[in-house]
């Protein structure tokens, strides 16, 4: 029983380093705060008013983040962009740590860059940045009326079975929550942009005074016209439009400071098993060691009640002596010679269902807003 007791305790504190090493470790994908952690990233997207991706844009960046000194340029599919095949997307990998403010200095003809700088934060994750780009015969010099509020975030969705992907096999699930913190009804255009592939159609919810609503992997991948179980990952763009014919005549945002009409915030799971977590069937075997001619085990352990638990399989005859001694002799370095020289007597076979079969990672991460023109 001591030890019985002793192989639980140990197995608690295991789950609950486990538990606290993937609550601790908040640097998974997304804006700000995320998990399931690769090198610190940074990507930017240019879309325009009605969600589109707009290539050939360009970028000053402060610090660089490369060297953490100076300013860098970066333009839409050029060397350092890791997205070089999509438009729209700039993503720059390996970077260092650190606060960036960035600025649009130009776009592809027929827009205006958006004259608001982004600030992001990037501390062993991946931070997004977007800007929206009104039509040039849409600008006017009292723009501000036509403001929009943009929530960007990362989604990872699907199973990975071998090394087809950055991140280690297992399965993987993208929630991100919408609540209206309005007294009034809020409408939300929300579409997809897959990493490597299309970006789908603008998809309106209209949420009313103090509701949430959930943007599923169901959701991204119906919205992508993709509903196979293959790994899916890229980004949601969440687009709240503030001119006042859209919400009722409502003012909703009084001021800069004042932007955050929505809480956003995603929430990761990750399992790493082949299979969904499971409860497992383990025998509790009590046994003795009446007499061990090796010599190898220790003489403290003779004549005296010992245990050992192990998993089990249903309606499945099994040797309970033999997986004792196999036991013992991988504890004890024992060979088969000296295994024949020991003799075991078991008292007593109980059965119970054990502990949670689950290697599984979660994250929860509040999305920020990016104050832009729709």
């Amino acid at each position: 029983m001591k030890r019985w007791s002793k192989i639980s305790s140990i197995f608690g504190i295991s789950i609950a380093i486990l538990a606290l090493y993937f609550v601790s470790s908040s640097g998974i994908y997304h804006l700000g705060s995320t998990v399931f952690a690769q090198s610190s990233s940074l990507t930017i997207i240019s879309l325009s008013s009605d969600n589109k991706l707009i290539g050939g844009s360009q970028f000053v960046i402060s610090p660089n983040p490369f060297t953490g000194a100076g300013n860098y340029t970066i333009v839409d599919n050029s060397a350092d962009d890791t997205e070089k095949d999509k438009d729209g997307v700039i993503t720059l990998s390996a970077i260092k740590n650190g606060n960036y403010t960035i600025i649009q200095t130009g776009i592809k003809s027929g827009y205006s860059v958006e004259q608001i700088q982004k600030i992001v934060q990037v501390n062993n994750s991946s931070a997004v940045a977007t800007f929206t780009d009104l039509p040039s015969s849409n600008v006017t010099t009292s723009s501000a009326s036509t403001r929009g509020i943009t929530y960007t975030t990362k989604f990872e969705c699907g199973s990975i079975y071998a090394g087809e992907g950055p991140l280690r096999p297992g399965h993987y699930d993208t929630d991100i929550s919408l609540f209206n913190k309005q007294k009034s009804q809020t409408q939300v255009l929300w579409n997809a942009v897959l990493n490597n592939g299309p970006n789908s159609n603008a998809i309106l919810l209209k949420m009313s005074s103090e509701t949430s609503k959930s943007i599923t992997c169901q959701d991204i991948r119906t919205a992508l016209g993709n509903n196979n179980e293959n790994f899916v990952e890229g980004f949601t763009i969440i687009s709240v439009p503030l001119d006042a014919a859209f919400n009722g005549g409502e003012t909703m945002v009084s001021s800069s400071n004042d932007i955050n009409v929505l809480d956003v915030q995603a929430f990761y799971t990750a399992n790493a098993l082949d299979t969904l977590p499971h409860e497992v069937i383990v025998d509790k075997i009590s046994f003795y060691i009446i007499q061990d001619g090796s010599g190898k085990i220790p003489s403290n352990m003779m004549q005296k009640t010992l245990d050992i638990s192990m998993p089990s399989g249903l309606n499945q005859i099994s040797d309970t002596e033999k997986k004792v001694k196999d036991a013992l002799a991988k504890q004890y370095t024992l060979s088969d010679d000296d295994l024949a020289k020991i003799v075991i007597r078991i008292k007593d076979v109980s059965v119970g269902v054990g502990v949670l079969i689950d290697d599984h990672a979660i994250s929860l991460s509040t999305v920020k807003p990016e104050l832009g023109s729709q």
